[in-house]
């Protein structure tokens, strides 16, 4: 018989997802179907959507060689019924402070920068370079977490080494760039573009360097379909994008700049949103939702 939720110690919860203690060692990860943008949880929840980011990244926990969280199967036993499909055990790490960036392709708050001063994170990138420009290689653009509220901050490489050293700063970065050009080869041959991601990483107790969290879902990455990509414009996406645009229009009425609460989501956006969400997952992983 299946534990229930509230057999579990609750230890915290995020904009999107809760964390429960299993035991000593594991730990039970729920992803809701909240969503999130500019740093904040908006309303009303998108269907499905808990379920699938955990199917998505237990796709890539798969598909990419190199060590991750999982401590069982997605139908391991002690997931409670309440939370089966959109639940995760997975070790206890100790998580290291950054978010791993990785960039294939200029646009979004790199863009940006790049507009500004002609880098992404402290690094040069060549001139001429316009939305949506294929970079001449992915680079490694880390960021501090945000809290609630907060707003994740683009960072140095140096910013890193500051605070880990250089050595696990090396690590995290090439760890990062390879698990990014796996994804996005296995994208590519699904006719999709991976244009950017992030990654957390954590510590297990032997002090291996552990991918941890949601990996490679429209949550974490931008998604663009091949067919239709053309430099010097803002791409359709099967990410979260589509709510960020309704939100920065004018029908939303809502200042992003603004320290006020973002208005509800309509209908016809929810159920958009869900469909990029589930459209990504089939497409990436070639299985039926």
């Amino acid at each position: 018989m299946r534990p229930e939720l509230k057999d579990y110690k609750h230890l915290s919860s995020g904009k999107v997802r809760d964390i429960y203690e299993i035991d000593d060692a594991t730990l039970l990860m729920v992803v809701s179907d909240r969503i999130s943008a500019y740093d904040h949880a908006l309303e009303p929840a998108i269907p499905d959507k808990g379920r699938v980011l955990t199917a998505t990244t237990m796709f890539f926990f798969d598909a990419i060689d190199f060590p991750n969280h999982l401590a069982g199967p997605a139908d391991d036993e002690r997931i409670p019924a309440e939370v089966l499909g959109r639940a995760m055990v997975v070790k206890k790490l100790d998580m290291l402070p950054f978010e791993c960036v990785a960039r294939g392709y200029l646009t979004g708050s790199g863009l940006k920068e790049y507009q500004a001063d002609g880098t992404v994170c402290g690094i040069a990138l060549p001139g001429g370079l316009v939305e949506a420009s294929r970079l001449p290689e992915p680079i490694f653009t880390p960021a501090t977490k945000a809290e609630q509220g907060e707003h994740d901050e683009n960072v140095s490489f140096d910013a890193v080494v500051a605070k880990l050293g250089t050595q696990r700063a090396e690590q995290l970065r090439q760890a990062t760039l390879d698990i990014y050009s796996k994804a996005a080869a296995i994208a590519e041959e699904r006719g999709i573009i991976l244009a950017d991601t992030k990654f957390e990483f954590g510590l297990d107790s032997d002090g291996t360097l552990v991918l941890a969290d949601e990996v490679l879902t429209p949550d974490s990455s931008r998604y663009w379909p091949a067919d239709t990509y053309e430099e010097g414009k803002v791409q359709p996406s099967f990410d979260k994008q589509y709510v960020r645009n309704w939100l920065t229009s004018e029908d939303s009425g809502w200042d992003v700049d603004a320290d006020t609460t973002p208005p509800p989501l309509p209908d016809d956006v929810v159920a958009a949103t869900r469909d990029r969400y589930v459209e990504a997952y089939e497409r990436l992983s070639g299985k039926s939702f």
